[in-house]
């Protein structure tokens, strides 16, 4: 298999897809092993002046947009307009696009069964384990673990470890606005300072735990309680990436209307829109607690598939694939225990 290429697997047809990956090439480079030692140039190009600086280059300058052909980037990103809230008309750069809002309500339905949690962006999704004895366990490759959280002084590590975890891998021309994954009661929410390294495959797997490295917003869910999904805390953490420079938090209980903040005691609502990332590619990752989740089997199965050319699978020595996925698409449901 060739580490050149990034390969997916699309959940709805089960076909293999090539990723074309922006400024690949470049972020290959920087993250070179041949340039572990050039901390300067890479602290440089991960620091938040440099995403700021490339994220108006390619996304808030009209000329970008008229150069790169609005029509033609459409279709070869495969967005529909026909999901689009807005007129495409009225989108005259590539932040207007990649800020977009979409018919969700319409085109992301919700599973049907109730109690669920379900994916919180259009991404590519890695499942995994924090425990040793599982079969999904990867821990110490996308993030450490309990530096993601904040470190040892953080006082939800406890809770969270020997859990499961799902990354949701945003790609740049991907609708850029989260949604809650699970229903329940804000429990706590904090930012955390770090870096804005690329979530570009290359620079995860070179780069190690890049998700515990960059800025980050982490909210504690309560599914504990009433209208809650019952599958104790779960940790949804938003993580800025190049070019990703805020993540405006948005909360709609209806479609986009009456955005808010979060702050604790918030109720959220399964599948809402939670928060909006500037352009560019980001990640978010979720935790569950230990015993309180099955992932859904669709995803473990294309996970574990051998013969197709992932950078994660080259990297880890275990077959490591995505699955692309809707936003609001199921995720998992919860492990019921015997009692």
């Amino acid at each position: 298999m060739s580490s050149d290429r990034h390969q997916y697997i699309e959940r709805t047809s089960g076909n293999v897809a090539d990723e074309r990956l922006m400024a690949d090439r470049l972020i290959r480079t920087l993250y070179s092993p041949r340039l572990e030692d050039a901390n300067l140039l890479l602290r440089l190009a991960s620091s938040r002046y440099i995403s700021e600086v490339l994220g108006y280059l390619n996304y808030d300058n009209a000329l970008s947009a008229r150069l790169s052909g609005m029509q033609r980037f459409l279709r070869d990103s495969g967005i529909d307009p026909q999901e689009l809230v807005d007129d495409l008309k009225q989108m005259n750069t590539l932040r207007s696009l990649f800020e977009r809002k979409i018919l969700y309500w319409d085109c992301r339905p919700l599973p049907r069964r109730e109690r669920c949690v379900v994916s919180p962006a259009d991404s590519r999704i890695m499942v995994g384990a924090l425990r040793e004895t599982s079969g999904l366990f990867l821990k110490s490759k996308f993030f450490a673990f309990p530096e993601l959280l904040g470190g040892e002084g953080s006082r939800w590590q406890k809770r969270f470890a020997d859990g499961d975890f799902a990354v949701c891998r945003l790609t740049p021309e991907r609708y850029h606005y989260t949604h809650v994954p699970v229903a329940g009661r804000v429990a706590d929410f904090y930012a955390l300072q770090g870096r804005y390294h690329s979530c570009n495959p290359n620079a995860a797997v070179h780069l190690l735990t890049p998700y515990s490295k960059n800025r980050r917003v982490v909210t504690i869910i309560d599914t504990d309680c009433d209208g809650g999904e019952r599958i104790g805390y779960v940790a949804m953490v938003e993580v800025v990436a190049l070019m990703v420079g805020q993540i405006e938090q948005r909360y709609s209980e209806q479609r986009y209307e009456n955005p808010q903040a979060m702050s604790p005691g918030l109720l959220l609502r399964k599948g809402a829109p939670k928060a909006l990332f500037r352009p560019g590619s980001s990640t978010v990752v979720l935790l569950f607690q230990a015993s309180r989740i099955n992932f859904a089997k669709d995803l473990l199965r294309n996970q574990q598939k051998i013969g197709i050319s992932s950078r994660y699978t080259a990297k880890f020595g275990i077959p490591a694939v995505e699955t692309d996925v809707k936003v609001r698409s199921l995720l998992a449901h919860p492990l019921e225990v015997e009692p």
